[in-house]
């Protein structure tokens, strides 16, 4: 069994035990796996373990990993910040994007999804814990920003997804995920919302205690990054 192999078991089981401990099922958790920085080697034997969902970053390398693992049924997640003169690339290529967080980068992505493919799936990205370096529309703008995202003809907004501030509190990464839990269930009463994107490697027990649907795993998957 490879590294990967291995790494992806582990993180099964931790996903598996946390469910268990919140009374849930561990089939509504979901395991995006984060590869941003990885060579395409790396995803195709995260593939041949069973991993089918892949979130990048950064979309040039994205693009050409998508060409050289073209041969794979792999899904394909678009999770890092969009610019306006990446969104034509981003509506054509991928199947989800979680992190959309402003209006016109929306309607941008509606207008250039291609006729032939499904709307995209989006999430709608909330900066949580307020920090002025993170991506994601204020708490309070979310609900009106989600309405307007709804509507466009192109997108299907799925729900929510979140990056907090970094915490080795296990009580302060739960506080995190619950007041984007909180909101998603407000907005709920509104929308066909059904999913929260939120944890990563090392706060996803907190992220699924508070209802998780997609984790966002990369380090505890593929090793620390070496960025070039």
């Amino acid at each position: 069994m490879s590294t990967i192999a291995e790494n992806i078991a582990k993180v099964g089981v931790r996903i598996r035990e946390a469910a268990q401990a919140a009374a849930r099922d561990s089939g509504t958790v979901k395991l995006l796996a984060v590869s941003k920085t990885q060579p395409a080697g790396s995803l195709r034997d995260a593939f041949a373990a069973g991993a089918a969902d892949f979130g990048e970053n950064y979309l040039q390398e994205a693009l050409d990993k998508q060409a050289e693992l073209a041969d794979l049924a792999i899904t394909w997640h678009f999770i890092g910040p969009i610019q306006s003169n990446k969104t034509r690339s981003i509506a054509e290529h991928f199947a989800w994007v979680h992190s959309v967080d402003r209006l016109k980068i929306a309607e941008r992505l509606s207008a250039q999804r291609p006729a032939h493919l499904p709307p995209l799936n989006v999430c709608l990205q909330v900066n949580v814990s307020g920090e002025d370096s993170k991506s994601g529309c204020a708490a309070e703008a979310a609900p009106a920003l989600a309405r307007a995202i709804a509507a466009l003809p192109n997108l299907h907004l799925r729900g929510l997804m979140t990056i907090p501030a970094p915490s080795d509190d296990p009580a302060e990464q739960r506080a995190a995920f619950a007041r984007l839990r909180t909101l998603y269930e407000r907005l709920g009463a509104e929308l066909p919302l059904d999913t929260l994107s939120m944890g990563m490697s090392q706060d996803l027990e907190a992220a699924v205690a508070e209802d998780a649907t997609w984790v966002r795993i990369g380090t505890a998957l593929f090793g620390e990054r070496h960025y070039p």
